[in-house]
């Protein structure tokens, strides 16, 4: 940058700000962390390298910052506050931006900004998913810089304990507490903590399938609120749901994240529920996950709603009660939603193959489903993971931690590929090189026989043969969906036992991420009642209009 480029760059910020002040926003927010902001560039010796009053020394690589500051604050008075977000330490080794750097720094410019807005100095690290981060991740960075100035301090790292957010503004770590993924999960949880209701609080279970929607520049989802992305839309408020319509009774066949949230919403509208789980718990595929390693978080799920359902007198739950089509034909409830969600495939269907994969059965496979049912092998096991999200790894995790040979064979270019998406993926592939487990990438199991796995390269088809003594096999699932088809065999028994619909939601009818089973059940929920819109769109659209001349 030229003298004239960082005057420009001045000027725009102070217009920037003019701009805000006009419009009447509170707050200005400047950007110095994740790597994003050009401040960050200056401030970090791994960036800058100038030799000017720009560059060198930290007074010197913090004078843009400074300067920025100085004129927005002179550009808008006290209408606005001005709050700079600083990385805590950029973690890229001797160059980068250091944590002592950062308290030199904030002692030297105490009262610049009117507050300090600190994080993690990459997003991984910063957003780091609950399976590598725990909650107040960051208090060791934070701690102490308080005291070097006398503007307010605030701090974030996925809080969803109300105990531990106390603590840290009681012990003088921070004066406020951010909260992110926490607040997308609930948005009323300071409402709740301050009226004592800790037990209604949806916990974020710190799953990153937020982050993902702006990954694949898609809409984002929230696996513990369904309502997410969906208050302007459709209208969804997180809290207040309408009460029911014309209908008294439903049958939820099925407890897990689907089904849970349709009875809690159903209940919450009013209605009448039944809800029916053939396992001896609720939670469906949460009650297993959350046992693997790491996911024990994702138990809120299972949690959150079924306190929610024991709070309900119009919802009556029945474990270990498997209903067929003729007891929900017999039962008489007006309407039926079938969640009975998805199994593992064992043939090796799913991206790399559409058709079952040859095998001869000389090889023992396992699916992700034996495995968590206590089915665990013994000797060299081979991880096969089509999937590409979090299991395979997750998987090969568990049968490390059992004492298997573990070697992971994936197509993809990247262990748990998708999970570049949620910022796992990085974390999961150096803990699983930690742990001792082989990492083959751009490879398929291609073919079971001889007591042989055989894999290709998935770009010269390049075969390999080796002998294991049992396959892990992570490839994709199938809707739970035979009851739903025997049903609908029957449909015009449906008005004679007083039935007007039954449907499929979640897992059964499209097996995906936790998250859009829970929303699949939410809006069931939610639609229930509603008039048909046929091909009409279920959501409002804003369309920009440009003005012509």
């Amino acid at each position: 940058m030229t003298k004239k480029d960082i005057r420009d760059l001045r000027r725009w910020h102070r217009n920037a700000c003019l701009r805000a002040k006009a419009a009447g926003f509170d707050l200005i927010c400047l950007y110095a962390a994740h790597g994003h902001g050009v401040f960050q560039h200056f401030l970090s010796s791994a960036t800058n390298q100038r030799s000017d009053e720009y560059g060198g020394s930290l007074e010197n690589r913090s004078r843009l910052m400074r300067e920025v500051i100085e004129e927005c604050r002179d550009a808008i008075g006290d209408r606005c506050g001005i709050t700079l977000r600083l990385s805590l330490v950029e973690a890229i080794g001797d160059l980068g931006f250091s944590n002592g750097e950062l308290r030199d720094l904030i002692e030297m410019h105490a009262e610049l900004p009117d507050l300090w807005d600190l994080a993690h100095g990459n997003w991984a690290d910063c957003s780091g998913a609950s399976r590598f981060k725990p909650e107040a991740a960051q208090q060791e960075l934070v701690a102490g810089i308080k005291a070097l100035t006398p503007k307010p301090v605030v701090g974030v790292g996925r809080f969803t304990s109300p105990d531990v957010m106390a603590r840290q503004v009681e012990s003088g770590i921070l004066d406020f507490i951010g909260c992110a993924r926490p607040s997308i999960a609930d948005p009323f949880i300071p409402r709740k903590i301050d009226a004592g209701r800790v037990e209604d609080i949806r916990e974020c279970i710190g799953c990153n399938i937020c982050i993902s929607g702006d990954m694949t520049m898609s809409i984002a989802r929230c696996t513990q609120n369904p309502t997410f992305m969906e208050e302007w839309r459709k209208g969804w408020h997180p809290e207040i749901i309408e009460p029911r319509g014309e209908s008294a009774t439903v049958l939820v066949v099925g407890a897990g994240p689907a089904g849970l949230e349709a009875a809690r919403a159903l209940g919450e509208r009013g209605y009448q529920v039944v809800l029916a789980e053939t396992a001896t718990e609720l939670g469906g595929r949460v009650a297993r996950e959350r046992k693997l390693p790491g996911l024990s978080a994702w138990g809120r799920v299972a949690d959150y709603r079924e306190y929610q359902l024991g709070q309900m007198a119009n919802v009556d739950i029945f474990l270990a009660n498997e209903l067929s089509a003729d007891d929900i034909l017999e039962f008489g409830f007006e309407h039926v939603v079938l969640a009975t969600g998805s199994s593992w495939r064992a043939d090796g269907v799913a991206r790399h193959h559409v058709v079952p994969l040859p095998n001869d059965a000389s090889v023992a496979v396992y699916t992700p489903d034996d495995l968590m049912a206590g089915e665990i092998p013994s000797g060299k096991v081979l991880v096969f993971d089509d999937d590409h999200y979090y299991m395979g790894g997750v998987v090969a995790e568990l049968l490390n931690a059992q004492g298997c040979d573990v070697t992971l064979v994936t197509p993809a270019a990247y262990v748990s590929a998708w999970t570049n998406n949620t910022l796992e993926q990085a974390a999961i592939h150096a803990r699983l090189v930690d742990l001792g487990v082989s990492i083959v990438l751009n490879r398929a199991v291609s073919r079971i026989a001889g007591g042989q796995v055989f894999s290709e390269c998935v770009f010269s088809g390049r075969a390999l043969a080796s002998r294991v003594d049992a396959v892990a096999m992570v490839a994709s699932r199938r809707g739970d969906d035979s009851l739903w088809r025997e049903l609908e065999t029957r449909r015009d028994e449906w008005q004679a036992n007083g039935i007007k619909s039954i449907k499929l939601i979640g897992d059964a009818e499209a097996p995906a991420p936790i998250a859009w089973a829970t929303y699949a059940g939410h809006r069931y929920a939610r639609e229930l009642d509603k008039p048909d819109l046929g091909d009409a769109l279920p959501f409002r659209r804003e369309v920009t209009q440009l003005k012509s001349g």
